[in-house]
């Protein structure tokens, strides 16, 4: 096993492709433990190199009210009224911090993506 930082995008091909070949490595084998060391070097990589953004609120609301099969007047409850919602949802009302406690809750969207300027 000859393990080392990941520093450069050669580095990090390089160890793409080991880890391909060591993919399927039994955990208690030496190749296992390869594995598990070799996918955390690549993922700091990752992190580092290519990090994701949070996604807008908005589009994070619209997106989970698709995928709930949610129309605006089933988030009355959470946000207030239909109107407010309607506010939110086109961008002319900021949210709330109540309103980010139940958004978060009910429709379990992380506060980190909700408490972001948009």
């Amino acid at each position: 096993m000859n393990i080392a930082p990941i520093r450069t995008e050669q580095d990090y091909q390089n160890a793409l492709k080991r880890l391909s070949e060591i993919f399927e490595a039994k955990a208690d084998s030496p190749e296992g433990e390869e594995l598990e060391i070799l996918s955390v070097l690549i993922e700091h990589y990752e992190n580092k190199h290519f990090p994701i953004e949070l996604p807008d609120p908005v589009e994070a609301i619209k997106f989970r009210m698709e995928q709930m099969n949610l129309k605006q007047k089933d988030l009355a409850s959470l946000i207030g009224f239909k109107s407010r919602v309607s506010e939110v949802l086109n961008r002319k009302r900021k949210l709330n911090l109540e309103m980010i406690r139940k958004l978060s809750r009910s429709l379990n969207i992380p506060t980190d993506v909700l408490i972001q300027d948009y």
